[in-house]
């Protein structure tokens, strides 16, 4: 069920970058609209289901759900704002470098190991961005500083699965999501103020895709992601999420026109390969591991 949900969600959040390119507004306020729009459409089921959990949470739960609510955030302002400066296909692309930020993340914070494999295939990875980089670079500096908060954005919604990781294990999605997604809505309200961005007056279709983003990436996609972490790890997401650009490029060029150029399909297949690569060496370990538990269970049985 965790896979069934983590495809799911991928689909989701692959509308995500086309709808924040079709809307008007600044990039502030529609992360603020997508993310109260997306604590509001939960509030009755939280306040019917899980508002007496709150008190299970501890302090350190608290803390951990706020902090994941700011960097996620901080991850929307930087995405959305390289949407105006880079292509879809480019930002996407960046932005699913997710599991070289997760494996350096789950090695300082949970020690996990960092393996060869996992080297050689960040390397991989590091090849492909910065071939695409090179590429946006030809087309325009501007381009080049949107890959530059792509990549910072893909920082931030690494920091925000790794905090939450821990605390979804004890909680339910609906209280953990409710509590994260209000934090980052209050934060992005309070950063809007300070910049003196309008939040009215926007015209109707901008309105729709601020309720579109909140349903389909956000909901059927970022709160599947949380449900999915109670039973696999931030790495196994991380590495799903690289299967967002090619829906998100598809979309971008059915519904924007935007054509892919050489060097983001060379960079983009490059950066793909080196997670792979990644994502498979875990997974044949975990395999050799099964079969090794199988083999000694049955010497047991023939001992016995």
């Amino acid at each position: 069920m965790p896979y069934i949900a983590l495809a799911i969600g991928v689909a989701a959040v692959s509308t995500s970058a086309v709808l924040v390119k079709l809307t008007t507004a600044p990039s502030a306020v529609v992360a603020f609209y997508r993310l109260l729009f997306s604590a509001l459409l939960i509030l009755p089921y939280f306040l019917f289901r899980n508002l007496p959990e709150l008190k299970a949470f501890s302090k350190k739960d608290w803390l951990f759900s706020s902090v994941a609510g700011v960097f996620l955030a901080v991850h929307f302002i930087l995405w959305f704002e390289s949407l105006k400066f880079t292509s879809v296909a480019s930002s996407v692309v960046l932005v699913t470098l997710q599991p070289l930020f997760s494996f350096v993340g789950t090695y300082f914070f949970f020690k996990e190991r960092i393996s060869f494999t996992a080297v050689i295939s960040s390397v991989i990875a590091i090849i492909g961005s910065v071939i695409i980089s090179w590429g946006d670079f030809h087309v325009s500096g501007m381009a080049l500083f949107g890959d530059i908060l792509a990549l910072a954005a893909c920082a931030m919604v690494t920091a925000y699965l790794l905090f939450g990781q821990e605390v979804r294990k004890r909680h339910s999605l609906i209280a953990y999501t409710f509590i994260v997604y209000s934090f980052s809505a209050i934060t992005l309200f309070i950063y809007c103020i300070s910049l003196q961005y309008p939040l009215m007056s926007y015209p109707t279709e901008d309105w729709v895709y601020f309720l579109l983003l909140a349903i389909v990436p956000t909901l059927f996609g970022h709160s599947l992601f949380n449900w999915s972490l109670k039973w696999i790890s931030t790495n196994a997401i991380s590495v799903s999420i690289l299967f967002e650009p090619v829906g998100a490029i598809i979309l971008a060029y059915i519904l924007l026109g935007e054509t892919v150029i050489l060097s983001q399909a060379i960079g983009g297949i490059v950066i793909v390969f080196g997670i792979l690569v990644f994502a498979f060496e875990k997974q044949l370990k975990r395999l050799v591991k099964m079969r090794m538990a199988k083999s000694e269970k049955g010497q047991h049985f023939t001992i016995k």
